[in-house]
């Protein structure tokens, strides 16, 4: 279970937080993050196994507490804003290769509106921040 959780773990970073995932290659340390998070969710996991819960349902449940803190996605939030507002630039960048890295540009110019404004699951729906972050995204691709 522990090398699945890891596969699953690596697999939501690239897909949901590409910045971390090239921080952490950058730093070399994939392997011990993803040992770090793996190892505070294994003492539950063996918990809930002997309680007969379902293997599968473990792993929900394990994934789900690893990736709280990475939730709700930065990166999504603004791939989706540049898709559904500025859909002729996302599908140039999306046919370019070159999506990935732009999102993540794009987020570290809206940090201080994230910060600012707040982004959580609960702020992930307002139109003010939704707003300010398409303003700045406008901004960025003059």
């Amino acid at each position: 279970m522990e090398t699945l959780l890891k596969e699953q773990l690596w697999s939501y970073i690239a897909g949901n937080n590409p910045e971390l995932m090239y921080d952490l290659q950058e730093e070399y340390q994939v392997s011990e993050y993803l040992e770090k998070k793996v190892s505070s969710v294994m003492k539950e996991a063996e918990d809930l196994l002997e309680q007969g819960l379902p293997a599968i349902t473990v792993q929900e449940i394990c994934m789900e507490r690893m990736t709280g803190e990475l939730r709700p996605s930065k990166f999504q939030y603004i791939k989706n804003i540049l898709e559904e507002e500025f859909s002729v630039t996302y599908e140039l960048l999306l046919k370019s290769g070159m999506l990935t890295l732009e999102v993540i540009n794009i987020m570290q110019c809206c940090e201080r509106i994230f910060q600012r404004l707040g982004f959580s699951e609960e702020t992930a729906d307002d139109r003010r921040l939704r707003y300010a972050v398409m303003g700045e995204i406008s901004n960025y691709l003059e």
